[in-house]
């Protein structure tokens, strides 16, 4: 497979798991660093042996050395920094949420396509083969009569909002939610396996700030109700469960599976995967280069996405999640 040469927008710890997935991938090469701070970029470029920093967007986006880009800025900057990179003729691989409401999701999609560009989100449980095995799995279990997925993990950044420091992690005005950080892994893992739902009802638990920090939404899919939970200020201490007629299948980790359990009566057989945990990045970006070679369709990961997106909006309006 062809290497791409891709740009990073962000120094955070996510973009250190994408350097360090990217190489076990063997399919991209990291040709670039944005960050605003010449020093940042400069420790984040010798860490992970990125060839160029930049501090200027713009001025990546114009490297003609760069053929994508990967986005993991602040939620709330996905569109505009997506736009500008499609608009340059860049493909783009974009950290979850996409965007903040569907409808931005709707337009870089468009333009995407005008652009001849592939825009993707880089939503890790859509492209790791775990999943795969779920699939063949659900036919052994009959008709699915619940569904109980869950994503809980306690934010290092929550023990100084209560000491009254608040970080971007918990910040309202960078239009940043439990849903869109923490939730949006099992809720697009639920549509990608059984579609979109035909009603849904959500809550939500709100800080002092009005930030959402955990939430449960139940979805109607009329043979079977499911339900999501997601937290940023707890943790989940039990796996996700899929219930048919004829047997049941667990996912150890909703984001990283590393252990698949199909049970039928007194039957158990297990399946156990690489525990690489944030690692498993290197599967999306390997489908991402493909998707750029020309190997792969974007187009079923983009409906998931929309559908996940679409329901977003909707859990927003539900559980009065503001950010204004």
């Amino acid at each position: 497979m062809k290497k791409i040469k891709i740009g990073i927008v962000g120094t955070n710890k996510i973009s250190g798991w994408f350097s360090k997935s990217a190489q076990l991938s063997g399919c991209v090469e990291l040709e670039a660093v944005y960050s605003r701070k010449l020093d940042t970029g400069m420790r984040f470029k010798e860490e992970y042996g990125v060839n160029k920093v930049y501090t200027d967007y713009e001025k990546m986006l114009s490297d003609a050395d760069i053929s994508a880009v990967y986005i993991a800025s602040p939620t709330f900057c996905h569109y505009e920094h997506a736009r500008l990179a499609i608009l340059n003729n860049k493909h783009v691989l974009c950290e979850k949420a996409i965007t903040v409401y569907h409808e931005q999701y709707l337009k870089l999609e468009k333009l995407s396509r005008e652009r001849g560009v592939v825009l993707i989100e880089a939503m890790r449980p859509q492209f790791d083969p775990a999943y795969d095995t779920v699939r063949q799995m659900l036919g052994s279990i009959g008709d699915v009569r619940r569904v109980s997925f869950e994503f809980c993990q306690y934010s290092s950044r929550y023990d100084n909002f209560k000491k009254g420091i608040i970080e971007n992690a918990f910040d309202v005005s960078m239009k940043n939610s439990s849903l869109s950080d923490i939730g949006v892994y099992p809720l697009n893992t639920l549509v990608s396996l059984f579609g979109k739902p035909d009603d849904i009802s959500s809550y939500s638990v709100f800080l002092s700030n009005g930030f959402e920090g955990a939430g449960t939404v139940m979805l109607d899919y009329n043979a079977f109700i499911a339900t999501v939970a997601y937290s940023k200020i707890s943790d989940s201490v039990n796996p996700s469960l899929i219930e048919g007629e004829h047997g049941s299948i667990t996912i150890d980790k909703i984001s990283a599976p590393s252990e698949i359990i199909l049970r039928q009566g007194e039957n158990k057989t297990v399946k156990q995967f690489e525990k690489i945990a944030n690692l498993n990045m290197k599967y999306e970006i390997t489908a991402f280069a493909k998707m750029v070679n020309g190997e792969l369709s974007p187009k079923e990961y983009n409906r998931t996405t929309a559908l996940t997106m679409e329901l977003i909006d909707k859990i927003y309006e539900k559980s009065k999640i503001k950010f204004d």
